[in-house]
């Protein structure tokens, strides 16, 4: 308690430290940037006053705020891919300057890997965050040629998958689930359509991208491991335009236009496979495909208010005949409206929609299963541009969440199945956070603050009541955990409530500069995830369950270590970020053995609270200008679970021992360059190599009536072969675009060259002719040719 009250005394000290530092002869200039051709506004665009060595960055609206003293001053405009704007002002009261920025280049918009790349950078006190934007992806060879976010996320250091073909992705040794998804701030709660192989971000829909692996700010809640802040384009409000691109497995288009010129602009853009038509043509009656739509209107309603209500929907399928179909799909809805309450406060308020179906459906067993979760979330956030030394964040959110573990009803008359509803489930999470980010002095800039979240399990039907609150108990006998039956079971209503939690999060982040070119920076936070994945697999499957936190499983809570050094040279031509880690995790869930997951109504008999642990070194290398630009990146880490038991009687999982997670990748390395040979042709190679996933093989075998039953060890004491591959790009941009309307360029590109052929899986069998247990490797991809055109006009 005495550490919160000097927490908030603090906090307090500063703010009136810089009111009385605004209450001097200083104006304020503020304004907004944004694209010259299409009034899109533009994000980290650096307005600087070399003569005052200040400056600021305009935020997710393309707002800026500064606050100098009166008098005539050479600004500086700069934004990457963009010409800087020198402009002389001389001010002598508050002023309101927009500025609009042309491209350096007229080609096709792509996605770059942008972060860390300013100087100013390294004087920031933020650490571990890193951006895409509008400017390369597409020329980064990817599978089946198909731009990807995510793919080129797992390029940087500390970010990681299970393999090809998997799910989500890992950040520092962390599961998937733990990882906060955001679009145009509505949460998506599954990144990947089929199964992992593409991601649900239609590359030319999107704006901005931020990944925070550590030093959260306060205004991310609810996952531990990172956040990953994506917001779309908002439409072009000059002229009407489309963009698109064909591709051997799946097409994409995108218009954009006016609803008034300058004033309002809308945006539709869509994404279709079309494999399975190649599959029907030869007579194969299995289907798998994806869609998807995104959307966005926006409109100025003057100097102070703009809204937007963006949104998207998608679906996957996949099917095996008709005797396997599985759907499933993200649907997110987002009203906002930005305020100017002042030339320093800016703010916006939020109304989201987010659902995530998924959907199972049997013909053989006769059954349909239909769950999901959807959340209702309201949040209010301020920016006070307090002066050019202190800016001070804060809101307030609410989300409200309804659980659907899943509704099982027949699909054929005679199929002897009885429609059941499993028990739904609901929750609400309130949080308050507020946070400032100031400059101490030349060498020390600081961002600091405090999250309060709040989580309310609510009432619900026919929940299980134990013997001493002991859903799951241990067989003293067979030494083995096993489900608790329950004594009674009770209705609560919907206001009532179950169990609720509260927790303080504290956030820290210093940097301190050695001279202009270096930096050292430390980071802490604390977070809590209210929600948990109910997944037994290496990575995330449409099948696995959401559950919030209750009387039987507590709210997992992390605190998080970071260091780390930074240094540009060579006049920012390159630039080196080396960090350190340390995190830990209370109330980690695992799993008893043999646990059933899928259309379980007693979802707390299986499962059992653990802590978790990871850290690691993390080095990322760039070069970022001339002709070879690209970067190397490394991690060196580690990441380990355990669950004890509950008494010296208890064995726990694993005996009680720390095991390797999954997610565990010890060394993690990656090449990425790109050398553009002239304004014609563009060349792009990756290689990847990682440790082989964590996993488990027989170490022995025995006969019971007949058969052979294999024995294991401790979990997860084996890996998979390293994984490792080498991919190559070409990309044609042919000279005519130039006097064209419609511009176009072809990119080619070869996935996994020299064809090794990794391993997803390795199963053991015996051999019907030789009666000797084999091992079997099952591999996705070899070597995978791809041609993609995209075209503009």
């Amino acid at each position: 308690m005495r550490l919160l009250k000097l927490y908030f005394l603090i906090i307090i000290i500063a703010i009136s430290n810089s009111y009385l530092f605004a209450q001097q002869e200083y104006v304020t200039l503020s304004g907004t940037i944004s694209e010259a051709n299409s009034n899109e506004t533009l994000i980290g665009v650096t307005v600087a006053i070399p003569s005052l060595k200040k400056g600021v960055i305009t935020n997710e609206y393309g707002f800026y705020s500064i606050s100098i003293p009166k008098g005539s001053y050479e600004l500086e405009v700069s934004y990457l891919g963009y010409e800087q704007i020198l402009k002389r002002v001389y001010i002598t009261s508050n002023q309101k300057i927009d500025f609009q920025l042309n491209e350096e280049s007229q080609l096709l918009d792509e996605v770059v890997l942008t972060n860390n790349i300013e100087k100013t950078e390294i004087k920031k006190p933020q650490m571990s965050v890193h951006g895409l934007s509008a400017a390369s992806i597409k020329k980064i060879p990817a599978i089946l040629g198909e731009a990807d976010v995510i793919k080129s996320l797992l390029l940087l250091p500390g970010v990681s998958s299970a393999g090809e073909g998997a799910s989500g992705f890992n950040v520092r040794g962390g599961a998937a689930d733990q990882n906060l998804i955001l679009l145009d701030e509505a949460i998506v709660f599954n990144s990947s359509h089929l199964f992992g192989f593409f991601s649900v971000f239609n590359p030319d829909a999107i704006k901005d991208v931020k990944l925070f692996k550590g030093g959260i700010p306060a205004r991310y809640g609810g996952r531990i491991s990172s956040v990953l802040d994506i917001y779309q384009k908002e439409g072009n409000s000059k002229q009407f335009q489309m963009n698109g691109g064909i591709g051997l497995v799946s097409s994409r288009l995108l218009a954009e236009g006016p609803i008034k010129k300058d004033k309002g602009a809308f945006l539709i853009g869509g994404r279709a496979s079309y494999a399975h038509l190649f599959l029907a043509l030869s007579g194969n009656e299995n289907s798998a495909y994806f869609y998807d739509l995104n959307t966005k209107l926006n409109y100025k309603i003057n100097d102070n208010n703009n809204i937007y209500l963006s949104g998207y929907f998608g679906r996957d399928l996949f099917g095996i005949g008709n005797s396997f179909v599985n759907v499933y799909g993200n649907s997110v809805a987002n009203f906002r409206w930005n305020h100017l309450f002042s030339d320093k406060l800016f703010s916006n308020l939020s109304l989201i929609y987010s659902d995530y179906y998924y959907g199972l459906e049997l013909d053989v067993l006769g059954f349909q299963w239909d769950s999901g979760i959807e959340n209702f979330n309201i949040k209010y956030d301020f920016k006070n541009y307090i002066s050019s030394e202190f800016q001070l964040n804060y809101g307030l959110n609410n989300i409200y969440y309804t659980f659907n573990p899943g509704l099982i009803k027949p699909n054929q008359e005679s199929s002897g199945i009885v429609k059941q509803q499993l028990t739904k489930k609901y929750a609400n999470e309130f949080s308050a956070y507020l946070e400032a980010e100031q400059k101490i002095s030349e060498k020390l800039s600081v961002q600091y603050g405090l999250r309060w979240s709040y989580f309310n399990r609510l009432g619900q039907d026919q929940l299980g009541v134990y013997e001493n609150d002991q859903a799951v108990v241990f067989n003293r006998d067979f030494q083995i955990y096993e489900a608790a039956i329950p004594i009674r079971e009770e209705s609560y209503k919907r206001h009532e409530s179950l169990a609720q939690f509260n927790n303080f999060e504290p956030r820290l982040g210093l940097s301190f500069m050695l001279n202009e070119n270096n930096s050292l920076k430390f980071s802490y936070n604390r977070m809590a995830q209210y929600l948990h994945l109910l997944s037994n697999t290496s990575s995330p499957t449409p099948l696995d369950v959401w559950t919030p936190s209750g009387p039987f499983a507590k709210p997992q809570l992390l605190d998080q270590f970071a260091g780390g050094f930074f240094k540009n040279f060579k006049e920012d031509m390159y630039s080196i970020e080396s960090e350190a880690f340390y995190k830990t995790i209370q109330n980690r869930i695992d799993y008893i053995d043999g646990a059933n997951l899928i259309a379980n109504d007693r979802i707390e008999q299986v499962i059992l609270p653990g802590e978790a642990r990871a850290y690691g070194l993390e080095i990322l290398i760039r070069k970022n200008r001339g002709s070879l630009k690209g970067w190397l990146a490394y991690t060196l880490s580690k990441s380990e679970q355990r669950t004890p038991g509950a008494s010296p009687e208890e064995t726990g999982i694993n005996n009680g021992e720390w095991y390797v997670t999954p997610f565990d990748k010890t060394h993690d390395f990656s090449l990425n360059a790109t050398y553009e040979q002239n304004k014609k042709w563009s060349f792009n190679t990756n290689f990847v190599f990682q440790t082989g996933q964590a996993t488990n093989y027989p170490l022995g075998q025995y006969e019971y009536r007949g058969m052979n039953v294999p024995l294991y060890g401790p979990r997860n004491q084996q890996r998979l072969p390293s994984y490792h591959r080498f991919d190559v790009s070409a990309t044609l941009t042919p000279s005519k675009n130039r006097n064209r309307k419609v511009q176009g360029e072809w990119n080619f590109g070869i996935y996994n060259l020299y064809n090794r052929r990794n391993a997803a899986a390795i199963n053991f069998r015996e051999n019907s002719d030789t009666g000797n247990n084999e091992a079997l490797r099952t591999s996705i991809f070899g070597i995978v040719p791809s041609i993609t055109y995209n075209f503009k006009f």
